[in-house]
């Protein structure tokens, strides 16, 4: 398929089917190097026709971009209740667990009510604040400087505190879920955070909907082997839930 027309026509006919395109299956499909599928699909994003990413292209901008914490609490509100209504029966006897920050996360804190004592470790305020008199629960409130857009903070000091310490379960929120990238989140100070707060778990659940999937944010948190659970909705598609689970995580649908 030499003529650059029939190569564009082709790449957009594979894209509106499938949502993406791979640059590996495109070089085998038309016969061209891939040298000249690379030059193809920069054309098509210089005129707006898709977005390219890593080993090919996609019909959905695959970069998260950094909402307020206010704006993404209205964003799929019904499935993120779900979602952390699911991740409370994964505490069970844990005596401590660690909510990071996010709107979906936050719902953990929203309904946490423990029938024993718990110490929840987390650098979120809005989590704090919920839970700061709620019956059987003991806040660890990380320090450092406070974010506006999450109402988190973030630093050396959080982190510091994080290297001393333990937990049974960290909650953490992402921005992107890829295949290829991993978890990631649009803030880099906050994804170093994350970071530590996995180190400190012996169990690492990530709370995501269905948007966040097949998008990547600036920082990287973590690859899959230190993911034991996913928790999302029933709008994934089951092909990105079997891919999930094919890398080790278990993916709980709510």
């Amino acid at each position: 398929m030499k003529n650059i027309t029939d190569r564009h026509e082709y790449i957009l006919k594979k894209l509106k089917e499938d949502g993406k395109v791979n640059i590996i299956e495109l070089i085998d499909l038309m016969k061209v190097s891939g040298v000249t599928i690379r030059k193809d699909l920069k054309m098509l994003e210089d005129k707006n026709l898709l977005f390219r990413t890593r080993g090919g292209g996609s019909i959905k901008n695959p970069y998260a971009s950094e909402r307020s914490i206010y704006e993404k609490e209205l964003i799929n509100a019904e499935e993120k209740q779900r979602i952390a209504k699911a991740a409370l029966k994964l505490i069970k006897d844990t005596d401590s667990i660690a909510i990071g920050s996010g709107s979906t996360v936050f719902e953990v804190a929203r309904y946490l009510h423990p029938s024993e004592h718990i110490t929840v470790i987390t650098p979120a305020l809005k989590v704090s604040l919920e839970l700061s008199n709620r019956t059987n629960i003991e806040v660890l409130q990380l320090g450092g400087m406070i974010r506006a857009n999450s109402s988190s903070v973030a630093g050396n000091f959080a982190e510091r505190i994080l290297e001393e310490i333990s937990c049974g379960i960290a909650f953490l929120g992402v921005d992107g879920i890829d295949l290829d990238f991993g978890f990631s989140i649009t803030n880099l100070a906050e994804a170093t955070l994350d970071q530590k707060m996995i180190e400190s778990a012996q169990t690492v659940v990530i709370l995501a909907d269905s948007t966040k999937f097949d998008k990547r944010g600036l920082g990287k948190v973590c690859t899959f082997d230190q993911v034991s659970y996913v928790i999302t909705d029933d709008k994934v598609p089951a092909i990105l839930v079997q891919q999930l689970e094919e890398k080790g995580v278990k993916v709980i649908v709510a």
